[in-house]
């Protein structure tokens, strides 16, 4: 669909990274690929940002750097969207929200030579010593065995394996979920069952208000930080088991996309926030459940560097969505079992919440809306599909003339 450049036309892999901050992250990234003999021209960076951002600094940025990529700011998005022919959805990807990524996942869906497509959150940093990149594509080709867990509560604290020393539960976890039994065992996977890696985090763990104001903080990061020691190996949830999945450091297989789409949170009429990772998380897995899929987690992992700020106001945007969070994988649980696709999935579950009856809830209509939207991001994919194929057809016909 998009013109291809010499820079990127070997380009398989799309880093998304949202940013109004500190874009120039990237270049420690790009660095540790370098460092480790990883192919740059294998990447293609999508910097999702806004209109009060220096687009220019970011566009300088990737040229000093010599890697493909683009920066799309609001006006460039909409731009993007009414060149693919899109411009009727765009209200599925909202303004100034990290729910944003969704972008980049349309623009690797846009550009089929994207197999596998990169989030990176902007407060982060590799680790020097391990390859970033490599490690999560031979995560996504692993075969072999490999730890799997299970709890008693059908949920799976991704910080267990030194839980019992600092206590942490995921922002997303279930309060409910809590104090759960864990037990672990070996699975043995082959070749093209994962199709997500999940990398965790050092230094400022990923917690929601709660939690951070539990641990004694009020500037939004937490007392308690994770080390290296905190995390023993790598592992799998069991089928029926949910997780939290936190797109700070995520690499995914390109056919995942339909059922990955992160839910449009902050710019809402109930003023829900903070869960759109999660939830995306939420119904990958289910996919993931049905489909004989899984999502791989541990390295590589990264150093989150998360800014201070008002651990009040976080606890303002996630208040009015912790009662649904407790609630939402339960009601996606045992939907589309029948389906034989990640879209298939996904709209089975959409439809769930789009036709539910959800008044019990404070702030239940926000189920149906996100469902409504599930649905439209599948229509969005297949319009993508559309022209894609008219493109491919009057290029062939032009070729011919």
């Amino acid at each position: 669909m998009s013109q291809r450049t010499d820079r990127d036309r070997d380009s398989d892999i799309c880093v998304v990274v949202p940013t109004i901050r500190e874009y120039e992250c990237v270049r420690s990234y790009l660095q540790n690929a370098r460092d480790h003999g990883f192919d740059l021209e294998r990447l293609h960076v999508v910097l999702v940002t806004e209109d009060f951002c220096d687009t220019d600094a970011m566009t300088a940025m990737l040229e000093e750097e010599g890697v493909s990529g683009k920066v799309f700011d609001g006006t460039r998005r909409e731009e993007w969207y009414e060149a693919h022919g899109i411009a009727e959805y765009g209200h599925l990807v909202p303004a100034a929200s990290h729910a944003e990524t969704s972008f980049g996942l349309l623009y690797l869906w846009a550009n089929d030579r994207f197999e596998y497509g990169v989030f990176i959150d902007d407060d982060t940093l590799p680790h020097d010593d391990v390859d970033f990149f490599g490690t999560h594509l031979e995560n996504l080709a692993f075969e072999g065995d490999v730890e799997i867990v299970r709890s008693d509560e059908q949920w799976v604290n991704v910080l267990y394996q030194n839980a019992e020393e600092h206590g942490l539960y995921p922002r997303g976890y279930p309060y409910a979920a809590m104090d759960e039994t864990v037990e672990t065992g070996t699975t043995t996977l082959e070749s093209g069952d994962v199709v997500a890696s999940q990398g965790l985090w050092t230094n400022v763990p990923d917690l929601d208000a709660v939690r951070i104001l539990m641990d004694g903080d009020l500037e939004g990061q937490a007392q308690t930080r994770t080390t290296r020691e905190d995390f023993a190996g790598d592992f799998v949830a069991e089928p029926g088991q949910y997780l939290t999945v936190c797109s700070m450091n995520l690499a995914f297989r390109r056919e995942v996309v339909p059922a990955f789409y992160q839910l449009p949170m902050d710019d809402n009429e109930w003023n829900v926030g903070r869960f759109d990772d999660i939830w995306s998380g939420v119904f990958l897995k289910r996919a993931c459940d049905v489909l004989g899929k899984q999502i791989y987690n541990g390295d590589p992992l990264c150093e989150h560097n998360k800014a201070p700020r008002n651990t009040f106001d976080d606890l303002n945007n996630e208040v009015p969505g912790l009662e649904l969070n407790e609630h939402l994988w339960e009601f996606v649980d045992g939907v589309g079992g029948d389906r034989e696709s990640y879209a298939g999935v996904f709209e089975a579950m959409g439809r769930a919440l789009a036709e539910g009856d959800w008044d019990e809830y404070t702030n239940g209509a926000f189920f149906t809306h996100v469902g409504e939207y599930m649905l439209e991001w599948l229509e969005c994919l297949e319009c993508l599909e559309r022209l894609d194929e008219s493109t491919a057809t009057t290029r062939v016909e032009a070729v011919r003339h």
